[in-house]
């Protein structure tokens, strides 16, 4: 395969998007009434351990929440003392219609129970520098499907590719676990300006891909993988045409 040179502000915009993404899952909430389910509430004077407790909050006492910061929510009670609680102390309480509080608290914990994942990596499709996005769903704690979308971009063809594939995660409890994969989908090779003169053609060709990395829990709520994948194309030529890529990228959870 011919060396490319990559074009960044295509992936500027795929990061750009991603942080867009962070921003809104991390977004604090209106304010919200809550119950007391344990048999005590410790208020801070802060948000953040460190500061004293001044106040405790009894079980079916109602507080409201009114904002959070870095993992701490301000809470009212209806005396109308304010204070900062944890989420761990968040998660101690109920809604109004009975249903327990849950908030992410930025621990393994909250990984094992994730439903969608975002990432982006970067690596090598043999000798040529790709970039990918993608967004995956936790179907068990073994299984996720995947959706990807990869470039490789240079002096001589543009190549994108998409493929859709289940991972299956080996051991899913441990902070570091092998994976594999299988996928398919299809790869676009658009050649340049000065080839396409030449007679060269544009072509779509059927890909097939195994792969297999590790994953690592790396604190809140991202994780870093490093993956090798085995990939076949299914050319219009006489033969088929047999890709390696190498990839190293960081997911988010939610």
């Amino acid at each position: 395969m011919s060396k490319y040179r990559l074009r960044l502000p295509v992936y500027q915009s795929i990061v750009s998007a991603t942080l867009f993404w962070l921003v809104c899952f991390t977004t604090a909430a209106d304010e919200l009434p809550v119950v007391i389910a344990e048999p005590f509430v410790e208020l801070h004077t802060g948000p953040a351990s460190e500061y004293p407790v001044f106040h405790v909050a009894e079980k079916g006492e109602q507080i409201v929440i009114l904002k959070s910061r870095a993992g701490w929510y301000k809470a009212r009670t209806r005396k109308g003392i304010e204070g900062w609680i944890s989420a761990d102390a968040l998660n101690q309480t109920l809604h109004l219609d009975g249903e327990a509080v849950q908030v992410f608290t930025g621990t393994f914990e909250d990984y094992a129970q994730r439903d969608w994942e975002m990432g982006v990596s970067v690596g090598l499709l043999e000798d040529v520098t790709a970039m990918s996005a993608s967004v995956a769903w936790v179907a068990t704690p073994n299984l996720v499907t995947e959706l990807t979308y990869s470039q490789a971009l240079g002096d001589f063809a543009e190549n994108k590719y998409w493929t859709a594939r289940i991972v299956h995660y080996t051991f899913p409890e441990w902070r570091l676990t092998p994976y594999l994969s299988i996928g398919a989908g299809q790869l676009r090779t658009n050649p340049r300006a000065n080839l396409v003169a030449s007679g060269d053609d544009s072509r779509t060709s059927d890909i097939y891909e195994i792969g297999g990395g590790l994953r690592y829990y790396l604190s809140g709520n991202m994780v870093m993988r490093l993956e090798y994948k085995s990939v076949l194309a299914l050319t219009q030529r006489d033969d088929q045409e047999e890709l390696e890529e190498w990839k190293l990228g960081v997911t988010v959870f939610f």
